[in-house]
């Protein structure tokens, strides 16, 4: 049981994994997407119903961490988030590959602190939730190779700075490294990188394995 109190927002941040293809209006049927964040939000209003909570998805597809710290006051700050869900990363390596303009882990890393500062400034009993930015495969050989030689760095950095923010880790790599030994990697991941059904509902799970312990004890 995903336990939120009285008056709880909850927001989903990130890239096009967490976008899901979400309504851009008021629409009730679209406005969460359709993805981890769609299954972890139809729960949370199903295990607290009249508490008055609010569960937003402001993902959008093809940001970057710097695009995400751009839109950071009115899609976070604004909406004043109780609990903070935060998956991004990929982009940032796939920017460097086709055009040079994405971040290295160094530059990841100081603009993840803006966006954590910001929000801790504006509150600071926020719960923060920290994702892990994963990879599967990529059929093109050379795209394969720079992804595999680089992610590690985006996946350190958010481990690192989940610890020192009091954050909540949430590992994904290992996850989908493990479904490998039973079916192909394009099951789980479509294109190597977006999920398919079987994949989000993968990450929903792990998600609340690691934050529904903090959520209920809070």
């Amino acid at each position: 049981m995903l336990k939120l109190k009285e008056n709880d927002i909850v927001l989903f941040q990130g890239d096009s994994i967490t976008d899901g293809n979400r309504g851009r209006h008021s629409d009730l049927n679209h406005v969460h997407g359709h993805g981890y964040q769609y299954i972890l939000a139809s729960e949370m209003y199903e295990d607290n119903l009249n508490k008055n909570i609010e569960v937003f998805n402001r993902g959008n597809s093809g940001d970057r961490i710097a695009d995400l710290y751009g839109r950071w006051v009115e899609d976070c700050l604004n909406l004043n988030p109780s609990i903070l869900s935060i998956l991004i990363g990929v982009n940032d390596i796939i920017f460097n590959w086709e055009h040079k303009s994405g971040s290295d882990p160094e530059r990841y890393e100081k603009i993840y602190r803006y966006l954590l500062n910001e929000i801790k400034d504006k509150n600071p009993d926020t719960l923060i939730v920290i994702m892990e930015p994963f990879f599967g495969d990529k059929k093109e050989a050379e795209l394969d190779l720079f992804f595999k030689e680089r992610i590690g760095g985006y996946q350190l950095v958010a481990k690192k700075i989940a610890e020192e923010y009091g954050a909540v880790f949430v590992p994904l790599q290992g996850l989908i490294d493990s479904y490998r030994e039973k079916t192909d990697i394009y099951n789980i991941l479509w294109d190597g990188v977006h999920p398919t059904t079987c994949g989000h509902r993968l990450i929903a799970r792990r998600w609340k394995e690691c934050v529904e312990p903090i959520l209920n004890d809070r």
